[in-house]
């Protein structure tokens, strides 16, 4: 799995344009509120944003887990943004490897290319983009 670098907007990206809204998004809700508040607050207040920019989602996108063909569990990612990118939050003073494994753990199990992993908790607002190179390009959810 490779990981592309947050700060930057890098061109010729896979859905690099629909990432850059997200986190637009992201930025616009960081400005206005600032850090400090509980995850939840950023939650909502991206819903609003990804609302008003005319981006589908789905919120808290629950989906089974496998261990070979039997089912183990499930977990539910924050976003789950047009059926194919994974957007998880955080409200961390930094965040850690295990964020990021989190992050790319969800990838693997929707079979998904593409997420963000988003952290509203220092005091600038920062991204990852993870791109899951096992998963088939432009690969939706369920297809």
């Amino acid at each position: 799995m490779d990981l592309t670098g947050s700060k930057n907007h890098i061109p010729n990206l896979e859905d690099s344009e629909l990432t850059h809204r997200i986190i637009g998004c992201a930025m616009r809700v960081h400005t206005k509120l600032g850090c400090g508040f509980p995850e939840v607050i950023y939650q909502n207040s991206l819903g609003i944003e990804l609302r008003k920019a005319g981006i589908v989602f789905d919120r808290e996108f629950s989906m089974p887990i496998y261990y070979d063909t039997e089912l183990v569990g499930t977990r539910r990612v924050d976003f789950l943004v047009e059926q194919r990118i994974t957007v998880e939050l955080k409200a961390l003073a930094a965040l850690e490897d295990v964020h990021l494994a989190q992050a790319k753990n969800y990838l693997e199990a929707y079979n998904l290319r593409v997420g963000l992993l988003i952290n509203f908790g220092s005091k600038s607002l920062e991204f990852k983009r993870l791109i899951n190179t096992k998963a088939p390009s432009q690969k939706h959810f369920g297809s």
